[in-house]
């Protein structure tokens, strides 16, 4: 019997950035059109055509990159202490556990940052996803790309008790 391979992960490297920006276009492609017209979902992807900005901004967080065989098939970013600020896994590796391994590795790290929540602005396909991890919605958002509006939600998770004593 053989088993799909398992996900590991590791650091962003700048030589990754040609495969996550597939990964990041690809993923809004394939997973979001139930939620996105074909317009948001092109303007959303085109925030990856430019490989030179879309590295910076993977660079400029902590990225970790999951793999499956030695492959990239998703990758995560936080920014400062508490912001998701991408989660991205590749169409044919959605529902492998890819998502809630990057999911679970930004957690600890935010935790031992002394991070007391997480917060993600998340798109409305992602909003289960997060939910299931404890996240609370927060507040709508519309966020202009290019001649289109996403909707977005903002969530946040508690991760510390550190209220005694209020």
């Amino acid at each position: 019997m053989t088993s799909a391979p398992k996900a590991a992960l590791r650091p962003f490297l700048p030589a990754d950035v040609a495969v996550l920006a597939q990964i990041f276009q690809a993923s809004i492609e394939e997973l979001t059109g139930d939620d996105y017209s074909e317009a948001q979902r092109a303007a959303w992807g085109a925030r990856a055509d430019d490989d030179t900005a879309f590295g910076a901004r993977l660079a400029r967080n902590l990225t970790l990159v999951a793999t499956m065989a030695g492959s990239p098939v998703g990758f995560a970013s936080l920014r400062g202490t508490d912001h998701i600020e991408m989660l991205y896994v590749h169409p044919d590796a959605a529902g492998q556990g890819v998502g809630a391994l990057l999911y679970d590795a930004l957690e600890k790290l935010a935790a031992a940052r002394k991070a007391a929540r997480l917060v993600a602005d998340v798109s409305d396909t992602a909003e289960e996803f997060f939910r299931r991890r404890g996240f609370q919605p927060q507040r709508r958002n519309s966020v202009p790309l290019g001649d289109e509006w996403l909707a977005t939600t903002t969530m946040e998770k508690r991760l510390t008790s550190n209220d005694q004593g209020r």
